[in-house]
C-alpha cells in the first residue's frame, strides 16, 4: 500500500481500553510439539512416553506415574527451547504447521484463536505468557506469522488503519511509516514472556521473585503483573482524560491450575493494587466451553489519574 493512500481510523480514540494476556499452547493453537516423559509400567519399570501439551496439563501432577527422563526436565522440554532446526526455531516450524492444518480444516482452532485474531485486527495491546523457554523475539515472530497466515487482506488493512489511528490519537503523528514499520512498532509495544526462559528466570531472581524451577504459576503471575504495569504506563502517557475510561485485562489459559493460581493472585494483590481495572479470566481447559469459562475477578472502578 502506498503511503499517500494509507487509511487512518481516528475513531479508535473513542474505544475503551481492553487488553489481553494469552497462553499459547492449546489456548491459541494446538501445537504438534511434544513433551518427552517416562511412564511407569505395570511391572514398575519406566518407559519413554511422549505427550502433547494438553495431556501434560492433566498428568503433570501425577508424579507416581510420570516423570522427566532421569529427572532432567530440560530433556523433557527439549522441543520447547530455541534450538535451531533447519535454520528455523522449532516453535516457529510447529506454529506454521499448526496454522496450515487449521487453514486446511484438519485442526480445530484452540479456544482463544479467534480472540487473538480480533485483538490483532483491532490493534489492541496484548501479552503472550507461556511456560515455554523461547526468546521474546521468537514469540513475537510467531505472532507475525499468525498475522500473515490467518488475517485476510481486508483484516490486515483494517488492522493497519487502526494502528495508524492509535499513533495519530495518542502519539500525535500526522505522517506514518510503511505498513511494515508501523507493524513493527505495534508488535514492539506488546509483551512476550516465556517463563522458563533462562533470561526471564534471571530477571525474576534480580527482582526478588525467584520462584523455583517448578513454579510456573508464580512465574506467570509475575509476567501478568509486568504486563499490567506496562499498559498502565502507556495509558498514563495518553493523558489524564484517558485515565477515566473503562479498563479491562483478560487472561486465558488452558491449564486450570494456572487459572486458579492467577485468580488467587488477582484477588490477593492485583485487584487492590489496580482497583480501576476489571480482570477477566478465561479457563479454556474444558472443551465443552468453546471460548472458555469466564470469571470476572474485580469490578470496574474509576482509575483517576
Amino acid at each position: 500500500m502506498s503511503r499517500h493512500s494509507q487509511k487512518v481510523n481516528l475513531r479508535v480514540a473513542e474505544r475503551d481500553f481492553k487488553y489481553y494476556i494469552f497462553d499459547w499452547d492449546d489456548n491459541i493453537l494446538h501445537m504438534p510439539t511434544r513433551i518427552h516423559l517416562e511412564r511407569r509400567m505395570p511391572d514398575g519399570s519406566w518407559q519413554p512416553h511422549s505427550v502433547s501439551t494438553a495431556v501434560f496439563a492433566v498428568v503433570r501432577t501425577d508424579t507416581a506415574n510420570y516423570r522427566a527422563p532421569g529427572g532432567d526436565w530440560e530433556r523433557a522440554f527439549v522441543e520447547f527451547q530455541d534450538y535451531a532446526d533447519g535454520g528455523e526455531s522449532r516453535f516457529l516450524r510447529d506454529t506454521r504447521t499448526a496454522l496450515e492444518r487449521v487453514s486446511a480444516g484438519q485442526l480445530r482452532p484452540a479456544p482463544s484463536f479467534q480472540t487473538l485474531r480480533e485483538t490483532l485486527v483491532e490493534g489492541r495491546l496484548f501479552a503472550i505468557v507461556t511456560a515455554r523457554g523461547h526468546e521474546p523475539e521468537t514469540l513475537k515472530e510467531a505472532v507475525r506469522l499468525f498475522i500473515r497466515m490467518v488475517l485476510s487482506e481486508a483484516e490486515r488493512e483494517e488492522m493497519m488503519a487502526n494502528l495508524r489511528g492509535y499513533r495519530a490519537c495518542f502519539d500525535g503523528l500526522t505522517a506514518f511509516g510503511s505498513d511494515e514499520e508501523e507493524l513493527d512498532y505495534y508488535l514492539s509495544l506488546n509483551r512476550y514472556h516465556a517463563v522458563t526462559n533462562p533470561a526471564f528466570r534471571r530477571r525474576l531472581t534480580r527482582e526478588g521473585e525467584g520462584p523455583g524451577p517448578a513454579s510456573t504459576e508464580s512465574a506467570k503471575q509475575f509476567a501478568i503483573r509486568d504486563f499490567v504495569e506496562h499498559v498502565i504506563k502507556i495509558i498514563a502517557r495518553a493523558g489524564a482524560e484517558s485515565g477515566h475510561r473503562p479498563i479491562s485485562v483478560g487472561f486465558s489459559d488452558d491449564d486450570r491450575g494456572n487459572v486458579e493460581a492467577v485468580e488467587r493472585y488477582i484477588q490477593r494483590e492485583l485487584s487492590s493494587r489496580f482497583p480501576g481495572i476489571k480482570f477477566c479470566l478465561y479457563d479454556t481447559s474444558d472443551p465443552a466451553f468453546t471460548d472458555g469459562r469466564k470469571v470476572v475477578v474485580s469490578g470496574q472502578l474509576d482509575f483517576g489519574f
